[in-house]
């Protein structure tokens, strides 16, 4: 059977009134942080909404801790005021005083607990100090507020990331009604962030774990909202974008020209050149601009499609430009070859071998190789390369 223990010896009045101004303010202060945790935001919502998985699990916990911490109070708080009360009296009694404020005078009575809360008490019918169950009040706020803080914090990281995500697809809602119709892949991504929505609302910190996905349907919104956007430019721009690509794809058309008239001399000029394919995409190119206009009012596939056809564009005109420089870099090699030799017969001469017959006949080969057509540019290369050498050698014997 419990029973209430005893106190110790009695205290003195000047004790026992500072006891109860320290205990006085205790119980205010105790009072106002229950209130105020009572007051959060994140606690009245969780108060007033059945929440899921995780979170359901760890509200139902901090709950039963938010019951029992209140009935903690209010023992406490009749103790002291029953101490308050002897004390008015004229004559106080310091033994019963020192009982209350220091012996186990609060009783812990399951009749006062919810039936499915009891098991919250360590003992039925137990009998505790002020102290003890101050510990046991701070114990249960804490399991409450570090449920409420959890959940705070989880809904702070993940509602401002559906919250831009739903403003981007009501700002793309609008772009589409503007466009003339609903989008089919808007409305589902849309359904997809309500899904979120419910999941982070209901289960906050089981969603955590959901972080990616969230990010990823927001970042799919966004993609679409610029996508409908780019359409809605396209629609507002057409006519200009689809001249300035007509003009774009006839300069592919002037690359290509250049690069097969240049491969027409480097034939006549260069002996088997090794050649690369020629382009010929500028055809190709102006068929699918003129295809475009089948899509004229379909804004977003007419948008896609623009898109990579300017992407075509600039890549042919690219091509051609390449090939057509590589194809004229087999003439510059030519040249190039010729102002060598012409470099270093100038060279002999000043070194006073003019007349020399071995490196005139070195210099002969060379020329008639490179001012011959169609030019042997490999054979031109190696004689050139032989006259050098041979200046050179007798330049180094001085």
């Amino acid at each position: 059977m419990n029973t209430r223990g005893a106190a110790g010896p009695p205290m003195s009045l000047e004790g026992i009134d500072h006891a109860l101004r320290r205990r006085t303010e205790e119980r205010d202060r105790v009072g106002g942080d229950l209130l105020d945790l009572d007051a959060h935001s994140t606690h009245r919502l969780l108060s007033g909404m059945t929440p899921t998985g995780e979170t359901g699990r760890r509200w139902e916990a901090a709950l039963g801790a938010s019951v029992t911490l209140w009935w903690l109070f209010d023992a406490y708080r009749r103790v002291l005021d029953q101490a308050l009360e002897l004390r008015a009296a004229g004559r106080p009694d310091l033994a019963a005083l020192t009982a209350l404020l220091t012996g186990p005078s609060v009783e812990l009575k399951p009749g006062d607990v919810p039936v499915e809360k009891r098991s919250l008490l360590r003992a039925a019918g137990e009998w505790v100090t002020l102290d003890a169950a101050l510990a046991r009040m701070d114990q249960a706020y804490r399991e409450v507020a570090a449920t409420v803080a959890a959940v705070d914090e989880a809904w702070g990281a993940l509602l401002p990331v559906l919250d831009e995500a739903d403003a981007a697809r009501r700002a793309a809602a609008d772009v589409a009604e503007g466009l003339g119709a609903a989008d089919p892949e808007l409305v589902r991504l849309g359904k997809a962030l309500d899904g979120l929505r419910a999941a982070v609302s209901a289960d906050p910190l089981g969603a955590t774990g959901r972080r990616a996905e969230l990010d990823a349907a927001a970042a799919a919104v966004a993609a679409r909202r610029a996508a409908l956007e780019r359409a809605a430019g396209i629609r507002d721009d057409y006519e200009a974008r689809a001249r300035r690509l007509g003009e774009r794809v006839d300069r592919v058309a002037e690359a290509e020209r250049e690069a097969r008239r240049m491969r027409d001399t480097v034939l006549v000029k260069i002996a088997a050149p090794a050649l690369p394919a020629l382009p010929d995409q500028a055809r190709a190119l102006r068929d699918r601009l003129a295809a475009l206009a089948t899509v004229r009012g379909r804004w977003l596939e007419l948008a896609d499609r623009l898109a990579d056809l300017e992407r075509a564009v600039e890549d042919a005109l690219t091509r051609a430009g390449t090939i057509g420089d590589s194809i004229a870099g087999l003439i510059a090699r030519r040249d190039e070859l010729r102002g060598r030799l012409t470099a270093y017969q100038a060279k002999a001469a000043r070194l006073g071998h003019a007349e020399d017959l071995a490196l005139a006949g070195l210099y002969g080969r060379a020329r008639d190789l490179l001012w011959t057509a169609p030019c042997d540019l490999r054979g031109a290369t190696v004689a050139v390369a032989e006259y050098q050498r041979a200046v050179n050698r007798i330049g180094a014997a001085g």
